[in-house]
């Protein structure tokens, strides 16, 4: 089935709508990409630094403000409090989700997104090969097998952390007396991935090879949605996974099914969001190349055009919008939240789609 493009409008970005008509009014640049809102306080990244690799956000609330969030940063072992305000946001305390070494040096989750269900935040790691853009790691090198392996074991997992709002004080950290909590690990996703026979011949393969790479997840009701970003199936499909929540909140191996959602020639998902209107999902390049991104509203394997995502260029280069959230919405619109890698803090965008 072919994505239904809507074409009026195409996207509203802070108060102007863009009609894609002749007659409309000329974008100025503000209106065209609206500055990001501010970040209070420091979200961290890698070496204790300013995160430039924010790739996940849910939150505690699913409307109104202010709400208790949690972000993932992909190179870190480790979550962070977040709090959204209507315009800025808050940092706050780490969370740690894994211990992981290899040679004395901590490894990467390589958390690509995070959803919230059940008083319990869902941390997924990319269940995928090492970021290799060169091609440097050798399977047949016993050096760089194990390296694989031990990156692939700790980023093929879901996080589990029991986490309510009235655990999290106005600034981000845990009130006196909540201990901080130890996430629980959920190791069944990657069975999950190889019993599906589209998948598996995927697994284990770069990125740049077309491989298995999970980067969205969204609890929505009882439904649990993961989203890959690769591999880009039939030219044009990309993967959404749904199984109970409540299967993977206890420890119990799910039946899962596969979507397969028409979001464009090399696209795959880059996040997904639950929202009041349905599923949300942020798509973006399979490969390792610049946009376009969009954003769709999915139900089974119909996939409803909702926008572009305009870009944005930091330090000369173009970063790539990887986390969403929803906002709120009127009769007519709702308004999402994007933060993108490679960019300071995220650059947390306010855009706002057709409901």
């Amino acid at each position: 089935m072919n994505a239904r493009r809507i074409r009026l409008p195409i996207l509203c970005l802070s108060t102007m709508c863009f009609l894609g008509l002749a007659a409309a009014e000329p974008a100025t640049a503000d209106s065209a990409n609206p500055e990001p809102w501010k970040v209070e306080k420091t979200l961290i990244g890698k070496d204790d630094d300013t995160s430039t690799d924010v790739s996940g956000i849910a939150c505690t609330e699913s409307q109104g403000f202010p709400r208790r969030c949690l972000v993932i940063d992909d190179e870190l072992q480790a979550a962070q409090i977040v709090i959204v305000e209507d315009g800025r946001l808050r940092a706050g305390q780490a969370i740690p989700l894994i211990d992981d070494t290899r040679k004395g040096k901590p490894i990467e989750f390589d958390g690509e997104g995070v959803a919230y269900a059940d008083g319990t935040f869902l941390i997924i790691g990319s269940h995928g090969h090492p970021r290799d853009k060169n091609n440097k790691l050798d399977p047949t090198k016993d050096k760089d097998r194990d390296k694989i392996k031990a990156s692939m074991t700790a980023n093929s997992r879901i996080a589990l952390v029991r986490l309510t709002a009235h655990q999290i004080d106005q600034d981000g950290n845990l009130k006196d007396k909540v201990a901080v909590p130890k996430a629980k690990l959920f190791t069944g996703l990657p069975d999950i991935l190889a019993a599906e026979p589209l998948l598996k011949p995927f697994l284990n393969q770069r990125l740049d090879q077309n491989g298995v790479t999970i980067e969205g997840i969204a609890a929505l009701d009882d439904t649990l949605f993961v989203g890959l970003r690769g591999p880009s199936l039939g030219g044009n499909r990309a993967a959404i996974l749904s199984m109970p929540v409540r299967d993977i909140l206890e420890n119990r191996t799910p039946k899962a099914r596969l979507h397969l959602v028409p979001l464009g020639p090399g696209q795959g998902v880059r996040d997904l969001a639950a929202s009041p209107s349905g599923l949300l999902v942020l798509a973006g390049p399979t490969a390792d190349v610049d946009g376009p991104y969009s954003i769709y509203r999915v139900t089974g394997e119909a996939a409803e055009f909702l926008g572009e995502v305009p870009p944005r260029v930091e330090d000369g280069e173009r970063v790539k919008p990887e986390a969403l959230l929803f906002l709120d919405q009127t009769a007519n619109s709702q308004r999402v939240l994007v933060l993108s890698d490679g960019a300071t803090e995220g650059a947390p965008r306010p855009l706002t789609i057709r409901r």
